[in-house]
């Protein structure tokens, strides 16, 4: 049950799936400040487990054993850890140049989520069967290529918005918009993809999806404030996201991701009786799908998400 103390929304138990909660929640910067994080999420949405899962929750042998099944959730998280860390690195920035004290200590609490997600994200590499002493060295090995083609530009695309230019709302637009909402589906399929194979991993990803939900949320409630009291900076917000969405649109994002499925599909066809009749997605089998109809499926999730998010913030233009 809820703990009166903890709001649905960060509850294990009680929190809506990512994509749910992304669509139909409304939060805001005053309502998830400090005492908001401490009371919901270390006992809520963590339940003390830290590294984000519990105790007994352990990956399937054929995917700590060398293998396809191995290779995908390892360049996964290796990614997504490197991900995390230079997300934690640019809010810091966000933190610095809140304009009031709700948004700088929401900042502060997504600073720490972020900065846990990579934690716990590298920590599994080792549940996986990454010697601690190579953790690091093996993070670079497994996703160097995708970090210097796809985190970098982004980074630097951030970094001039928010440490050069000293630019806050628009320093939000990019994390909320192009980069959380074009990555969060990605999360929630993952999460699913990896319930039966590694259920440690499918909770971490449950318990960042649940951060997701607040931090997508409140920075889309920070811009539509923005926008009703300031209308007059839409025209150079949508400009910006013109240009982001450009950007997006020269990275190898579809490489990344065909490389990850086949590799996953591979492992399906190995262990797919492993699944049953485990659903991907209501009505859909996971043992039955694609790497390109997962890759589709996680696309429209993205744009029915962004479609939505826009209209709210009053940027529907940008649809």
């Amino acid at each position: 049950m809820t703990s009166p103390n903890i709001p649905s929304e960060a509850d294990w138990e009680q929190a809506p799936s990512l994509m749910d909660g992304a669509l139909n929640l409304e939060l805001s910067a005053a309502t998830c400040d400090l005492a908001y994080w401490l009371r919901s999420v270390p006992q809520g949405t963590l339940r003390g487990n830290i590294l984000g899962h519990d105790d007994d929750v352990r990956p399937l042998d054929v995917v700590r054993q060398e293998g396809p099944l191995n290779a995908a959730i390892t360049q996964e998280l290796a990614f997504r850890s490197l991900a995390e860390e230079k997300a934690t690195r640019a809010i810091g920035h966000m933190v610095a140049l809140a304009p009031d004290n709700d948004t700088m200590e929401f900042y502060s609490t997504q600073l720490i989520d972020e900065a846990r997600h990579a934690m716990v994200f590298r920590s599994h590499l080792l549940q996986l069967g990454i010697p601690q002493e190579r953790l690091f060295a093996e993070v670079d090995r497994l996703a160097a290529e995708d970090r210097d083609s796809i985190l970098v530009p982004l980074e630097n695309f951030g970094l001039r918005v928010l440490r050069d230019e000293r630019d806050f709302i628009g320093g939000v637009l990019v994390l909320t918009v192009l980069v959380e909402g074009v990555l969060a589906p990605a999360a929630e399929l993952s999460e699913r993809k990896w319930r039966v194979f590694d259920p440690a991993a499918a909770d971490i990803e449950r318990g960042a999806g649940i951060d997701e939900i607040r931090h997508l949320t409140v920075g889309s409630s920070i811009l539509r404030e923005h926008l009703l009291k300031h209308p007059e900076d839409k025209p150079r917000l949508l400009e910006l996201m013109a240009e982001g969405y450009e950007l997006w649109g020269q990275l190898p994002t579809s490489e990344q991701l065909l490389r990850r499925e086949t590799l996953f599909q591979k492992g399906i066809d190995e262990h797919g009786h492993l699944l049953g009749d485990y659903e991907a997605w209501p009505g859909r089998r996971l043992a039955d799908t694609t790497p390109e109809e997962r890759m589709a499926t996680g696309q429209e999730w993205a744009e029915k998400m962004q479609h939505s998010r826009l209209a709210y913030m009053g940027l529907e233009e940008a649809i």
